[in-house]
């Protein structure tokens, strides 16, 4: 089979899974299902995305390909966060507020940096352990705050020391789990390193600025670790 026609065949592949998952969570709240819980396991799932890298032939530039559904994401934040009226149904399950201008700040960010990992930096330990902690760390410390945070505190925004222990833990989990999914050796120093940090970070950033300041230091954290 020809790299190119087998890289359509991959990215078709992630276009089901990440729709896939974003249907089942819409079917999931029809039910009952929290929604801020369903936006957060649309998050990670589509932050985990990245597991198709393995699939492609990286010698074709189709790899690039990847990105397709990130992509996808982007137009459609954009033309909702400009167009969308008040009761539109991405408005009103993908912001807190219910201002459509929200869909142009954390969500519209969080595709963005999918899109540049997925192209600028494919494949690379960098990419891979930004969006563990973009992914799973950031993805799920709000749940566990929400639910069961009992000591906050606030810089720019609220937080909780709960939500940014569960950001470090998880965080550091998915950024060791992706590296080692693509064969990386773990610096576990490094690794430890970018996840204080960056959960500092997390901690004092502003609200939905942390999609862009997180993969941000992570990536003058190698920068200045490997010169």
């Amino acid at each position: 089979m020809s790299p190119v026609l087998f890289n359509i065949l991959i990215t078709v592949g992630s276009l089901v899974y990440v729709f896939g998952v974003v249907a089942l969570m819409d079917l999931a709240v029809k039910k009952g299902f929290p929604q801020d819980l369903s936006r957060k396991v649309v998050h990670v799932a589509a932050g985990s995305w990245l597991i198709f890298w393995l699939f492609y032939d990286s010698s074709h530039w189709t790899k690039y390909l990847n990105i397709t559904a990130a992509f996808i994401w982007t137009i459609f934040l954009l033309v909702k966060g400009f167009t969308a009226k008040v009761d539109d149904k991405a408005v009103k399950t993908m912001t807190r507020t219910g201002d459509r201008s929200e869909l142009l700040r954390g969500p519209l960010y969080f595709t963005l940096v999918m899109n540049l990992l997925g192209t600028v930096f494919y494949s690379t330990p960098f990419a891979l352990t930004a969006m563990g902690f973009l992914t799973w760390g950031d993805g799920l410390a709000p749940v566990v705050g929400t639910r069961y945070g009992k000591h906050s505190y606030k810089v720019f925004s609220n937080k909780t020391i709960e939500g940014s222990i569960t950001f470090f833990v998880l965080g550091l989990a998915g950024a060791v789990l992706f590296n080692m999914l693509f064969g990386n050796s773990i610096n576990l120093e490094f690794m430890l390193i970018c996840a204080a940090l960056a959960t500092v970070v997390e901690g004092i950033s502003p609200r939905d600025l942390d999609n862009i300041l997180i993969p941000l230091t992570i990536y003058l954290l190698y920068l200045f670790y490997y010169i």
